[in-house]
């Protein structure tokens, strides 16, 4: 179907905001800058296909508009000078690959009008090196980006936003900055418009074969075996990350390749506790303890813990490391109205944001205080703007807040800590995963004498994490067997009976 008319006819009155807006940022990136200098980043996914297809229409309106079109909408060929790039990558899905060259191929239909073929760049170099690449071969002022609000790389950006220090000099220009994942969908399914296979098998957001995986939310039990409904079915869109799990490569040991597959497929979090009193012992920390099992009981990972002082610079610092190598990071101390409390100011620098004030919060805040409430207060209704997002609850009196991968709790003891994440798992954000099936050995063997057989044991079992402790330097080793594949579990758990019994 034609597009401008599939947008037309729809009675979706959002869309058709969100489509007549990004056209026309794309008219006007069009009017500032030659044709044959700007170019346009294709990756075959979701948010580039439906930004291919708003570049092709507001192309053709800009002909109109400069009077190289008779703009009778009659039926001829037109050709689409814009440059399209295309990163290819040896880690990229077969399915992506094919898809960007099919839709390089594809003739469409835009205003009633033939646009041909894609002039497809590619680069088979990384970002950085293939952008400088391009603009030394092949001088560009503008480079189109399928960037949305909730992108990792969207944090600061605008509609036309230049090139981060470091980088080669050009406009990044996002026409669908403020599309949601519903806006994405809403556009490919009225428009009818191809998209990558892999959206039909429940990948809702796709980087590359080693970070993702099906969407956990959209799998459903078929006679005894896993499907997986389309991407557009998932219901609630800031979930849509949730398939880009951690998968580790293949590994080659001793000559052989194995598989570190205990974390294949399993989220990993990190937790950031903030406050000089945990640092100097005054207060014991029970919160660390308690958030590292409630993650644990939801098949995630703690990949990392850090405790850092109540200084904004050391709370930037801590997000910014963490926020790009886990799926989702947790914070907790630091908020409130007292001169320590920084941790949302660290936050909002961490991501490059100014912190403004947020209505919302303030007016839960004023229901939470009463008449304790004042204007001295307003400090404590700032939050990270354009990028803060609020978790309502009715049992919660204040929202939790999440901005991008980063939720933080305010949460001063157990009771409170327990509310607050009995609502986050409520609101579905944190996709559950396979449960962790654990089984545990005790010996009286010293760690030299087990150490030889659990070493062979690892890369026997090498989806099983093997584990020990003692709880004192005279007691018993605790050897600790755990892994989502409970049989896998239980035969590493035989073979450690087996071995150690017989030393």
């Amino acid at each position: 179907m034609e597009i401008d008319k599939a947008i037309r006819e729809s009675n979706d009155q959002k869309l058709k905001t969100k489509y007549n807006k990004a056209v026309n940022v794309i008219q006007r990136a069009l009017a500032l800058y030659p044709i044959e200098e700007v170019a346009f980043s294709f990756n075959g996914g979701k948010d580039s296909t439906v930004l291919l297809h708003l570049l092709r229409a507001g192309f053709f309106l800009h002909q109109v508009d400069n009077g190289h079109s008779n703009g009778d909408l009659s039926t001829h060929a037109s050709t689409f000078p814009i440059r399209t790039i295309y990163f290819e990558s040896p880690s990229a899905f077969p399915e992506i690959n094919s898809f960007t060259y099919e839709t390089a191929s594809r003739q469409d239909i835009i205003y009633n009008q033939l646009i041909n073929k894609l002039s497809l760049y590619i680069i088979r170099q990384d970002f950085k090196s293939g952008l400088e690449a391009l603009l030394k071969s092949k001088p560009t002022k503008a480079i189109f980006l399928g960037v949305r609000i909730g992108d990792p790389t969207a944090v600061g950006q605008e509609q036309f936003s230049p090139s981060s220090p470091g980088w080669p000099p050009f406009m990044r220009v996002n026409p669908i900055l403020d599309w949601s994942y519903r806006d994405v969908w809403a556009f490919l399914l009225t428009c009818k418009v191809p998209y990558c296979s892999l959206y039909d098998q429940g990948y809702t957001s796709i980087g590359s074969v080693n970070d993702t995986t099906p969407n956990a939310l959209l799998c459903i039990k078929d006679s005894g075996k896993e499907k997986f409904k389309p991407a557009y079915m998932l219901s609630d869109g800031r979930l849509e990350r949730a398939g880009r799990a951690k998968k580790l490569p293949q590994k080659v040991k001793d000559g052989v390749k194995g598989v570190e597959s205990h974390q294949e497929n399993t989220p990993s979090a990190s937790i950031i506790a903030v406050g000089d009193e945990i640092l100097s012992g005054r207060v014991e920390d029970e919160l660390r303890h308690l958030l590292c099992r409630k993650i644990h009981s939801i098949g995630w990972n703690v990949s990392h813990i850090a405790v850092v002082s109540s200084d904004v610079d050391s709370v930037a610092q801590e997000v910014e490391n963490q926020k790009s190598t886990s799926d989702m990071v947790f914070l907790y101390g630091g908020v409130g109205p007292l001169p320590s409390d920084v941790s949302i100011a660290g936050v909002a620098k961490a991501l490059s944001v100014c912190l403004a004030p947020n209505e919302e919060f303030e007016e839960h805040l004023r229901n939470l205080y009463g008449e304790k409430w004042s204007g001295d207060s307003n400090e404590m209704a700032k939050l990270p703007e354009g990028i803060t997002e609020l978790l309502l609850h009715e049992k919660l009196p204040v929202p939790l807040i999440k901005c991008g991968n980063v939720i933080v709790f305010s949460a001063t003891n157990v009771t409170e800590f327990d509310q607050q994440w009995d609502a986050l798992t409520n609101s579905r954000l944190l996709a559950t995963m396979g449960s962790f099936v654990s089984k545990h050995f005790t010996t009286s063997l010293s760690d030299i004498e087990v150490a030889q057989s659990l070493s062979k044991l690892c890369f026997e079992f090498p989806n099983v994490n093997i584990g020990c402790y003692r709880k004192s330097r005279t007691g018993a080793l605790t050897i600790t067997l755990e892994g989502k594949d409970e049989k896998m579990v239980e035969a590493a758990m035989e073979a450690v009976s087996t071995r150690l019994s017989s030393q």
